[in-house]
């Protein structure tokens, strides 16, 4: 039956005319049939990426076919999902993160009717994505860019959809985690604009609270060993903006988490006396307000642990 219905529907995909009834048509099929669909993949995931890149479909119909396809993923032996998923989701993902800065504002102003769209569209992107992280992200640096822009503009725009069960809000506190560790500039910004919107929204919705609390310490240690040395001295002023941000949202645990991490010799760098980096995390802790200042105060330390203060850097 299968065989017989989804030639015709797939044809139908291509025709702007019949967009509203052949979306909602694989939708349907891709949901109610994903465990048969194995032998058809091919031909649905062909299909769909020449229609979604040729910009056939309306946004809603674009966000009707990228759910059909995820259920249509969500069904097939991981091994196969990691081989599909790359080039189907890449420019899906920086699509949907034009759209986050283009139309999100209008789409979330109030028109109800696309939320759930945008709610459903954003779960299957972020499942497919957090599956590439899984893997390994260090080879796709503009998909963690798009992905951690994305994440930061819900959660400037609509951040009660991190409320969902539907996301693992605990993998992707990690994978703001992973970008920052990326040498790309664009991916280390975007993962610290992420951070910076996400902490100030952690005092008022639990699911960020607690895995600021769980993870928090990891996330300093990720931010002092980047400005320590492991990361380029020219993304500096992007780790002092989340640093801030921390201090700003939660100082106490801020406090503790630096003297937990700075009290471990050798690091963040052997360059480094236990004096220095006291009089760095005091310093640091004086200033919720002055960006500038923050600045300063991180770029002097990591010029420190890299051997170069007075050397005309």
């Amino acid at each position: 039956m299968l065989g017989a219905i989804l030639p015709m529907v797939l044809q139908g995909l291509v025709k702007p005319e019949l967009s509203v009834s052949s979306v909602s048509t694989l939708k349907r099929i891709c949901r109610e049939c994903r465990h048969d669909l194995g032998p058809y993949a091919q031909d649905i995931l062909t299909v769909s990426q020449d229609v979604l890149v040729k910009e056939i479909h309306k946004s809603s119909q674009s966000m009707w076919l990228m759910q059909a396809l995820g259920f249509l993923l969500s069904a097939l032996p991981v091994e196969e999902i990691l081989v599909r998923l790359h080039s189907l989701i890449t420019p899906h993902v920086q699509q949907l993160d034009t759209l986050a800065q283009q139309e999100m504002v209008h789409i979330f102003a109030g028109e109800e009717q696309h939320i759930s769209n945008i709610k459903s569209l954003t779960e299957v992107l972020t499942s497919a994505t957090l599956g590439i992280f899984q893997q390994g992200p260090r080879d796709h640096p503009d998909i963690a860019e798009s992905f951690m822009h994305l994440h930061a503009q819900i959660l400037k725009r609509k951040p009660d959809l991190y409320l969902s069960d539907q996301l693992d809000v605990k993998a992707l506190f990690y994978c703001g985690i992973l970008s920052l560790k990326f040498p790309e500039t664009p991916t280390v910004k975007a993962a610290s604009l992420f951070f910076t919107e996400l902490l100030p929204r952690c005092k008022d919705m639990p699911p960020l609270g607690d895995v600021l609390q769980r993870d928090g310490k990891l996330l300093i240690e990720t931010i002092l060993e980047a400005v320590g040395g492991g990361s380029p001295r020219s993304l500096t002023e992007h780790f002092s903006e989340v640093l801030l941000s921390l201090n700003r949202h939660c100082p106490a645990l801020l406090s503790q988490w630096l003297k937990e991490a700075l009290q471990t010799p050798g690091f963040p760098s052997a360059q480094v006396s236990t004096e220095q980096k006291h009089t760095f995390s005091q310093q640091l802790l004086r200033e919720q307000t002055n960006k500038r200042r923050v600045k300063e105060i991180v770029k002097e330390f990591s010029l420190l642990c890299r051997g170069l203060q007075g050397s005309g850097y």
